[in-house]
């Protein structure tokens, strides 16, 4: 009867991370989507298969609408999916719990948007009957792009609650932690300074932006262009930190770097005003600072701990190698086909290399200035005599049962000149005599009788001996 609260409780959360972000998002999916319909005065033909598509859309998933491909899907959407999903997964994993409950969670985080893709697709393919523009997506796709956004959702919110234990518990370096937190101080540090130069570009292009907007008189296009570039704006955003750490970013035949810009047809979403317009100026150089600064936030973080130099080299490269990994991951995500403008994304060869090699050899410089490197403490050589080895107490004297070893005669210290030396010969204390008749002790013999001494007193009637 007590256990089950317990397994109802249990059920109830593993629900919550099956089915918790999936059912929101559709949920968001459908508002937008029925709005959108009822807006432009449109039937509701198709709307199961718009919303089936956006969901899978969330999850990276390709659009194929009339032979053209939308692959380059906003990254905003798909790191709400993957922070819902961890947020779900670590509020049901207990950090002492046993790993076959664990288990059962992450098969839960799993299992439920896998059952909700393969509807999707059923429903996809039953609208693509009757909007013949709509094309079913390919399944292998769709439900690999499931199966890696909530994959990655899952471990983090997992890792959160027992990673610690599972370091202490397994052969993994102690310091493996730390090094996840100095990535991840990384990636965060690269990405804020690029929101922020981002946002100052877009003040610089104000006027670009303004005549982005005007494309449409209804306010609520005008509302919908803000969400949309809102969702396009992490894809801005690792393209300017390809940028940064010197690589490049290309949106068809427009190439953009530190160094050159090439132009070409860009499209008209407000947000893409914040791209250099050729000829460049020198001030763009200048972004080489920004991937400095965060390489300086990951030594930082690996340098709060010192330690000997193959540990804090080993912290750093790992790091810098789960950095670089995220990066390339969300530079890959976020490009794709777009159509009619053809490739949008980063250029992939030199963006997770470049990330690497700027958070290790800055990092490095950081780490050895913040004192995070320690030595080893070497054997220090005796040269001078050896020390006399004190001898060994004396066995009958030792008792466990009282305390301490004492020794069996004690050095007395001898008396300090300036104290007094003590009497030899110091009178004994006089005892009080008690008062006795002196008759008693006189001894006399007795010479008539030749008899020992009695050892007592004559009486009166007895006659005294003489003295001789």
């Amino acid at each position: 009867m007590e256990n089950r609260p317990v397994g109802a409780r249990q059920a109830r959360e593993l629900v919550r991370v099956a089915f918790g972000p999936s059912v929101v998002a559709l949920v968001v999916i459908a508002a937008v989507t029925l709005l959108q319909l009822l807006i432009a005065n449109s039937d509701m033909t198709g709307a199961f298969g718009a919303i089936a598509s956006m969901w899978l859309g969330v999850h990276q998933v390709p659009v194929s609408i009339g032979g053209r491909e939308l692959g380059a899907m906003p990254l905003m959407p798909v790191l709400m999916m993957v922070w819902g999903t961890a947020r779900t997964t670590a509020a049901a994993t207990s950090p002492h719990g046993s790993w076959f409950v664990t288990r059962w969670v992450i098969a839960s985080a799993l299992g439920g948007p896998l059952l909700i893709a393969a509807i999707a697709l059923a429903v996809i393919h039953d609208a693509a009957s009757v909007l013949t523009e709509l094309q079913t997506p390919s399944a292998l796709r769709a439900f690999g792009g499931v199966l890696a956004v909530h994959l990655i959702g899952a471990a983090i919110g997992v890792a959160s609650r027992v990673g610690r234990r599972t370091v202490h518990t397994t052969p993994l370096p102690n310091w493996l932690p730390e090094a996840f937190r100095a990535a991840a101080a990384g990636v965060l540090a690269l990405a804020g300074l690029c929101g922020v130069v981002t946002a100052g570009s877009l003040v610089v292009h104000w006027s670009t932006m303004h005549e982005l907007f005007a494309i449409t008189d209804s306010v609520f296009g005008q509302f919908s262009l803000t969400v949309l570039s809102l969702l396009y704006l992490p894809n801005v955003v690792v393209g300017a930190a390809a940028v940064a750490v010197g690589s490049s970013a290309h949106i068809g035949l427009a190439t953009f770097s530190s160094f050159t810009v090439l132009g070409g047809d860009v499209p008209a979403l407000p947000i893409l005003a914040a791209v250099p317009t050729p000829p460049l100026g020198p001030v763009w150089v200048a972004l080489l600072i920004i991937a400095a600064a965060s390489a300086v936030a990951v030594g930082q973080q690996v340098a709060r701990r010192p330690a000997p130099i193959h540990v804090a080299a080993a912290k750093l490269v790992v790091a810098s190698a789960l950095a670089a990994l995220t990066m390339a991951l969300l530079g890959a995500v976020g490009g794709g086909r777009l159509g009619n403008f053809g490739q949008v994304g980063v250029d992939q060869t030199t963006f997770g290399p470049g990330v690497f090699l700027w958070f290790t050899v800055i990092g490095g410089l950081t780490v050895a200035m913040s004192g995070g490197v320690v030595r080893r403490p070497r054997p220090v050589r005796v040269t001078g005599p050896e020390p006399e080895l004190e001898p060994e107490p004396d066995p009958e004297v030792d008792d466990a049962d009282t305390g301490p070893i004492l020794d069996a005669a004690p050095e007395v210290p001898e008396p300090m000149a300036d104290e007094p030396e003590p009497m030899a010969d110091a009178p004994e204390p006089a005892v009080p005599e008690v008062a006795q008749d002196p008759e008693e002790h006189f001894i006399v013999d007795d010479d008539a009788t030749g008899n020992a001494p009695t050892g007592r007193a004559p009486t009166d009637s007895e006659p005294r001996r003489p003295a001789d």
